[in-house]
């Protein structure tokens, strides 16, 4: 547990590539694998480090491209209820 936690440490950390984008690539992976809960941990902690839902949903667009038309179906279950979509 030790090793999986230093690894996501460094893994996760600022380097070349912005936190935030770390966490879209993941998202976007987890995706593409059908792991709603992964979507839906990776997307809250995306705009925890300032990801905008623009951001989200075209790291999304790339996962459906990649990995087809069931990364869309992962994707919306993953991010149900980060959202409040009661704005007109």
């Amino acid at each position: 547990m030790d090793h999986l936690k230093k690894t996501n440490e460094f893994l996760y950390a600022e380097g070349a590539l912005p936190k935030k984008f770390k966490y879209l690539m993941a998202m976007a992976f987890d995706a593409v694998h059908g792991a709603i809960p992964g979507v839906h941990f990776l997307a809250k902690q995306a705009l925890e480090m300032g990801a905008t839902k623009e951001e989200i949903a075209e790291a999304l667009r790339m996962a459906y491209h990649f990995g087809g038309i069931g990364s869309v179906y992962i994707g919306s279950q993953g991010l149900n209820g980060l959202f409040d979509y009661t704005e007109t």
